[in-house]
């Protein structure tokens, strides 16, 4: 029986990432209900710490480090990278202050659901779609009614082999806002 990309890939995907809207509204409403609302400026920095450390992944898959197994650095990307988007988020909360960390926000939110669906779905996908395509053909359908049958999860997975072509320029533009964020709250705070 042919099953669909979208309840089985797309799906999952979908409520990992409402687990981080879920997770980032209950760390903000937890840290306002306890009245502890300043330890979010905090875990903005913890987030951002999480976050740096994560690229360690990215220098390795470029040869710049050569130390640790890729595959175990790529979970350790996406686990950091998560929980710091986690925490920046939390740090961001429900307070609009000003429109650049605003912005900040908003690049490394596009950021995380571009590393997502180069994580949970892509690979995932065309797997998936490769194994329908067998099935259907071991059913002996012809090319054209299995290319038919499959029209709508190939434009699906087009459209998502594209996800490179954001996370990078996204994740810069991220970076850019970020730091101009930081550097108005060293100003701001006196630390510098």
């Amino acid at each position: 029986m042919m099953t669909s990309l979208w309840r089985h890939h797309i799906l999952p995907f979908s409520l990992l990432l409402g687990l981080l809207a879920f997770a980032t509204l209950a760390g903000d409403y937890f840290l306002h209900q306890m009245n502890l609302v300043w330890v979010g400026r905090y875990l903005g920095i913890l987030g951002v710490v999480l976050i740096l450390i994560s690229f360690i992944y990215s220098l390795r898959k470029r040869k710049i480090i050569t130390a640790g197994k890729p595959k175990s650095l790529l979970t350790f990307h996406e686990f950091t990278a998560w929980l710091g988007s986690l925490l920046v988020l939390v740090h961001a909360g429900i307070h609009f202050n000003a429109i650049r960390p605003w912005l900040a926000t908003l690049a490394m939110s596009v950021n995380v659901v571009s590393g997502l669906v180069g994580k949970l779905l892509l690979g995932q996908s065309r797997r998936h779609l490769q194994d329908e395509r067998d099935d259907l053909q071991l059913q002996g359908l012809s090319r054209v009614e299995v290319d038919q049958a499959l029209f709508w999860d190939a434009v699906t997975l087009d459209a998502m082999t594209q996800w490179r072509k954001v996370h990078i320029p996204i994740f810069i533009i991220f970076v850019i806002l970020a730091l101009g964020h930081i550097i108005s709250i060293f100003l701001f705070w006196g630390w510098v």
